[in-house]
């Protein structure tokens, strides 16, 4: 571990530790346990605390499949403490303001009964939304239909599909048949074209390569293409780019393909991740270069860019369609309100321009199995007539 990653882990392990103190002494008190289940409540967050960093180093410091086992241990750990933390945030942000209007009104209420029911209330949603997260998590993605108009469009192309996945996230706690489901959902479609838009991996091209060998039997007559996500560059770019290169399926580098349904000149254009550059300059992100020598009279113009802010520089290049990932739509409660500071879209079909851009809630999950008002999906996109 570099200078650089054992400070930010030693941040991560005080923050991580002060966020379980402000927990323990935010309920406990208040929950009315008998000493036994106080004493039991207290030992719980002390394993909270330990498992959860110990989970994050084991994913890439232990060897399966202990490494895995851990991970999995403390992930499912984070997921429910990221919940107690922000309900136990918003519990005391909600007293303090019925404490405000209360004082104002000269009202009466019975503040030890409001105390340990909202403390109950706490500790029920997050086990709550922690099973429920890790059933939508791991469910096979749903399959998502989005219309995309583009002007000009000829008759012929009308319907022309592409199925896109994205932040598949292999690792510790996503593996071979997960993934075989996604694959044969996205083939049960029939798409003309599959887009893979970045984060396929958590991990080394030695532990997973095996985890993610479905993805060649991916199937589409005009090609299945993939870019790399920031993913790859923590796993290893360019180790990830010829394994994948190996599977079959065609890594799009700052370069495009040109194909010809119905007859007609399409460009799929690939970028690398807005943050490769800071990986490996030779990589850096160039929408411009991917369209370099691309036919001036192509019907359709498509960018895969991994995460959406590719967009600002792909939009006066005359793109027609931007398919990104990323954000994984905010995954789980209250995420996604803060994507939205660093991404301009957080999911969905948006315009920017004349240019469309379709940013995936993603395929996978990442982190903590658990998905709350972020579904995942397998998205069928079809270029209709404006």
């Amino acid at each position: 571990m570099s200078l650089r990653q054992s400070s930010f882990f030693l941040r991560f392990l005080t923050l991580g530790a002060l966020a379980h103190v402000y927990v323990g002494a935010r309920l406990i008190p208040d929950s009315g346990l008998t000493a036994a289940g106080a004493a039991a409540a207290i030992i719980g967050l002390l394993l909270s605390c330990i498992l959860i960093p110990l989970g994050m180093l084991a994913r890439s410091s232990v060897n399966p499949p202990w490494g895995d086992r851990i991970a999995w241990v403390g992930l499912l750990a984070m997921g429910l403490f990221s919940s107690l933390f922000v309900l136990s945030v918003i519990r005391d942000v909600g007293l303090l303001l019925t404490w405000a209007v209360a004082w104002l009104a000269s009202a009466d209420l019975p503040w030890m009964d409001l105390r340990r029911y909202s403390a109950w209330a706490v500790a029920g949603l997050a086990l709550a939304g922690t099973l429920i997260g890790f059933y939508n998590a791991r469910s096979r993605a749903r399959v998502v239909d989005v219309d995309v108009p583009i002007e000009g469009l000829p008759q012929d192309l009308d319907g022309f599909t592409i199925v896109q996945i994205s932040d598949i996230h292999v690792g510790p706690t996503i593996k071979k048949h997960y993934v075989q489901a996604i694959v044969d959902g996205v083939n049960e479609l029939l798409p003309d074209v599959v887009a893979i838009t970045g984060d396929v991996v958590d991990g080394s091209v030695e532990h997973l390569s095996e985890q993610a060998r479905p993805l060649a039997s991916l199937r589409a007559p005009f090609g299945v293409y993939l870019v790399t996500g920031n993913h790859e560059y923590y796993s290893g770019a360019t180790a990830w780019v010829a394994e994948f290169r190996r599977m079959g399926l065609r890594v799009l580098m700052n370069e495009h393909a040109v194909i010809h349904p119905s007859g007609l000149p399409v460009v799929v254009a690939g970028v690398t991740d807005y943050s490769a550059g800071s990986f490996d300059p030779q990589q850096r992100s160039n929408p411009k270069a991917a369209l370099a020598g691309a036919p001036a009279d192509a019907c359709a113009r498509i960018l895969l860019a991994h995460q959406p802010r590719s967009a600002a520089a792909a939009q006066p290049l005359g793109y027609h369609l931007q398919l990104s990932g990323h954000t994984h739509g905010g995954q789980f409660f209250p995420w996604g309100f803060f994507v939205r500071f660093q991404q301009p879209f957080t999911a969905g079909l948006h315009r920017l321009g004349k240019m469309w851009v379709y940013t995936s809630r993603g395929t996978g999950y990442w982190g903590p199995p658990k998905r709350l008002g972020a579904p995942s999906e397998i998205t069928r996109l079809r270029l209709r007539r404006a």
